[in-house]
C-alpha cells in the first residue's frame, strides 16, 4: 500500500459537482417518492413545493419540475397498475401550477414504502454493477 505524507494546507479533495436529477433514473426517483410519500394526504399540494423541498434536502442535487412530473406520473402509473383506479395519485392542473393530491387511505401508506424499497434496490443493484464493470471489485 503507497503511504502518502501529510502537507498542511492542503484543501480537501472530496468536493463534488452537483447532481443533476434526470427522468427515469432510480436515484432521481428514490428521492422524489420519499419526499412524496411524506406528503398530506388527500390535499393538493403544488409540484413546485415538491421541487423546492427536494433542493433543500438534498443540496447536491438539482431537481427540476420536469423531472419531478415524470417520477410522479411513473408512480400514477405503478398505483393504476396496481389498483385499477386514478384515484390514489392525482395530477391536475391548479392556479399556480401542477398540483399532486395523494389519497388518504390506509393502502396508500405500505404502497409508498414497498416503491421506495423497490427503486433502493434498482439504486443497489446500479452501484453494485457499477463497483464491477470499473474494477472494484478484484
Amino acid at each position: 500500500m503507497l503511504t502518502l505524507r501529510e502537507l498542511p494546507g492542503l484543501p480537501d479533495p472530496n468536493l463534488q459537482p452537483p447532481t443533476i436529477a434526470d427522468a427515469g433514473d432510480p436515484f432521481t426517483d428514490l428521492r422524489v417518492v420519499h419526499v412524496l410519500a411524506r406528503l398530506p394526504r388527500g390535499v393538493p399540494v403544488r409540484v413546485r413545493d415538491v421541487v423546492d423541498r427536494l433542493n433543500a434536502e438534498h443540496v447536491d442535487w438539482s431537481f427540476s419540475r420536469p423531472v419531478v412530473l415524470a417520477a410522479i406520473v411513473q408512480l400514477q402509473t405503478n398505483w393504476m397498475a396496481d389498483y385499477r383506479n386514478t384515484s390514489g395519485i392525482q395530477l391536475t392542473d391548479g392556479r399556480t401550477g401542477p398540483e399532486v393530491t395523494i389519497e388518504s387511505s390506509a393502502r396508500v401508506d405500505p404502497w409508498m414504502i414497498a416503491q421506495t424499497t423497490r427503486l433502493a434496490a434498482a439504486c443497489t443493484g446500479r452501484l453494485r454493477a457499477f463497483a464491477v464493470e470499473e474494477g472494484a471489485i478484484p
